[in-house]
């Protein structure tokens, strides 16, 4: 099922399954924001990660001395949402509720609400994460939306710019198996402090923040002029698209990251984890803002 968010500037679907967005639209000029999922590049559109980020070393969760296979950016994605009913006007929530099949692969009782709320030309995304279970609870919790470039040619030597309200010096690198190894990388911005995104950008996978002190990130078109912003308080940030061609970028603010390569110790033992006691709830948010609208 899908729920529909509108105002005088955009229209905001989200669809129950993965609670995931579907479509942030201009009302004025029908521009499409986000991408459409076409599986030739990438068949998502703005996947929430949960219980995990990333990858965990070999495809296994350790935790409490047994081992669970788990996936890249855990199960929430490919999870049905019950839509939460009596959200304000400018709200839509949805709820995922621990089963038998989670419980199976993450031997731990929670309930994850998503929640998404449109003013004027900002969308907020915002998470609630609640320990069920008499176990402390680690987990981690990301997002992964992805965005068109604004009049794309794959010709073009520039796709777009990012300016970061703190500029960032060195990313980490995937290293094997989606994980983490030691090396990092110099990011080289431009006379203006900015990233131009080109065919070579992502040549290294995935450019990964984790604590630059960055909280926002901004989206400029090829002529510089901005067109979107992401603000969020997240210790990792991830940016990533995943070839050449592809003509859209993913900004991704996570409280999270894959593993070390060779980590296989307990989950809660694992970097940039959140912990709950019994019964205590992590809330976190992140807002798209649209320029120019």
């Amino acid at each position: 099922m899908r729920q529909t968010l509108k105002n005088d500037i955009l229209t905001v679907v989200i669809d129950s399954h993965g609670a995931e967005l579907q479509s942030i639209t201009d009302n004025r000029t029908q521009y499409q924001y986000l991408w459409q999922g076409d599986s030739r590049f990438w068949g998502r559109r703005s996947p929430v990660l949960f219980p995990i980020v990333g990858s965990v070393w070999n495809g296994q969760l350790h935790m409490d001395g047994n081992v669970f296979p788990m996936g890249q950016h855990g199960f929430a994605r490919d999870s049905e949402f019950e839509i939460i009913p009596d959200a304000p006007e400018d709200e839509a929530w949805f709820a995922l509720d621990w089963n038998e099949q989670t419980y199976s692969v993450f031997p731990r009782k929670f309930r994850l609400e998503i929640g998404y709320r449109l003013v004027g030309e900002r969308l907020s995304v915002m998470w609630r994460v609640v320990n069920k279970d008499d176990k402390d609870m680690s987990f981690q919790i990301g997002a992964h939306p992805a965005f068109n470039y604004p009049g794309f040619n794959a010709a073009d030597a520039v796709h777009a710019y990012l300016l970061f309200d703190r500029p960032p010096r060195k990313s980490q690198l995937i290293a094997e198996k989606g994980c983490i190894g030691g090396e990092v990388m110099d990011i080289e911005l431009d006379s203006e402090e900015m990233l131009p995104v080109t065919a070579d950008t992502f040549k290294i996978n995935t450019i990964i923040l984790a604590e630059s002190g960055v909280r926002r990130i901004s989206m400029l078109d090829k002529n510089r002029t901005p067109y979107l912003s992401l603000l969020f308080n997240a210790p990792v940030v991830g940016i990533w698209s995943p070839s050449p061609d592809a003509p859209f970028i993913c900004i991704e603010p996570w409280y999270g990251r894959a593993d070390r390569v060779g980590y296989d110790g307990d989950f809660a033992g694992r970097e940039y984890v959140n912990r709950l006691n019994p019964g205590e709830k992590f809330e976190a948010s992140y807002m798209i803002v649209f320029e120019n609208l």
